[in-house]
Formats: structure tokens, sequence, C-alpha cells
């Protein structure tokens, strides 16, 4: 079990993942945590994001999963991905650029998945994440003006900073820690904003505005950027 998952994490995940190898027996693909858990950096009420990839899904084995998660000590805070081999390796590659490189695996691999991402579909992660960051953006300022959409805002922003050191870099980091050491200027203020917002610091209405414009700003500049 990988160090940065800590010991109760581990002896979940190897129940969890024991019953769905009882469960679907040669049939899985892979196994594999995301989220806080994945990074170490999980909360006592942080969700536990799992990926489940089998050799073909249909309704009778969601129904059988279902059971599974029922089934499960914290199954209040299981959520996560379930999916078939076939339609995870045709799923858009900018979606599946983070989603291969966020997934820890537990039991078998997305290597080969992964392997089918180029940097074009990195790019165009990055460019997906900046407009729809911008559009929801400028839409809270105007019309919700809701501090918890802001903080949503501010955790999918995360995503689009990891793709956008890895497009310019070539190395994808995980691991909140280790971006903050790797990012300068306006893109390391962006994440430590992130994590004041997501350890709940920044939801009085003076912080609201700013970081709103913060972030219209942030995006604006990453979408004119790109080429």
């Amino acid at each position: 079990m990988d160090p940065i998952i800590s010991p109760e994490m581990g002896k979940w995940l190897k129940m969890f993942a024991g019953r769905v190898q009882e469960r679907f027996a040669n049939r899985v693909v892979c196994i594999g945590l995301q989220g806080s858990h994945a990074r170490g950096e999980a909360r006592a009420d942080s969700d536990i994001d799992l990926v489940v990839i089998l050799d073909r899904l249909d309704a009778a084995d969601i129904a059988q999963y279902r059971e599974i998660v029922d089934g499960m000590p914290q199954h209040e805070k299981m959520c996560g991905f379930l999916a078939g081999r076939e339609e995870l390796e045709n799923w858009d590659r900018a979606d599946l650029f983070q989603f291969c490189r966020d997934t820890l695996p537990v039991v078998g691999s997305l290597g080969e998945i992964a392997e089918k991402v180029q940097p074009e579909d990195i790019g165009r992660a990055v460019r997906i994440g900046a407009c729809n960051l911008y559009h929801m953006c400028v839409h809270n300022m105007l019309y919700e003006k809701d501090p918890e959409i802001l903080r949503g805002l501010y955790k999918s922003a995360v995503f689009t900073l990891q793709a956008k050191h890895c497009l310019e870099t070539g190395c994808y980091l995980r691991q909140h820690a280790q971006l903050r050491e790797q990012l300068r200027g306006a893109d390391r203020e962006l994440l430590l904003c992130a994590e004041k917002w997501r350890a709940g610091q920044a939801l009085d209405g003076q912080a609201f505005a700013a970081d709103s414009v913060f972030l219209f700003e942030w995006a604006g500049r990453v979408i004119r950027e790109l080429r």
C-alpha cells in the first residue's frame, strides 16, 4: 500500500478491494483511490473517492457493486467512478489525462489507458478548465453571489492548475504540497487561495469579492495565453 495512505484507510481499502475481487474475480481491470485520501491530505469528513474499472459494465454489475457499497463501513462517505474498460478507453482524452493521473492504483493499473493521452489533450484540458472557471465565476459574480459556489470553483481551479503545470513542465504533481513548492507568481497565489477556501477561512463578503475578481482575471489570462 502506498505510504501516503493512512493505516486506517489502508485497512479499509484492503477490505473493499477484497470484496470487489470476490464478487467480480478476474473481471477487475483496476481498483484505485482518488481525492484527498490518495494525496495523503484527507480530513475526518473527507469523501472516499474510489475508481473501479471492470472488463465491461452492465446494469446487473451496477446493482452488485451497489450491494458492496451498502455493506461497507463508512459507506456514506463513498463516491467515485465505476465503468467498463472499453468506455474508459474511448473517453474524452482531455478528461482521461487527469483521471488517470489522479488515480492511485490499489489493484491493477490504468497505465495502458493513460498512454493514449497526448500533449494536445493536456492543453485542451487546461483550456476547458479555464473556460469553465471564467464562465461560472462571472455568472456567480453577477447572479448567484454565493461563497459556496466560489469555494467549489477554487476546488476545480486546482485541477486546472495541475494540468497547466503538467503542460508547461511535463510533470504531473498529485499532492498539493508538491505543487505549492513548484508554482510561482499568480499560479501559486491561486493555489494558496484555494487552500484557504477549502479550509473555510474566506467566507466573508470582502474575501468573496476580491477572490472572485482574482479567479476571473486568472482564468481569463490563461484563456488568452493558450495557443
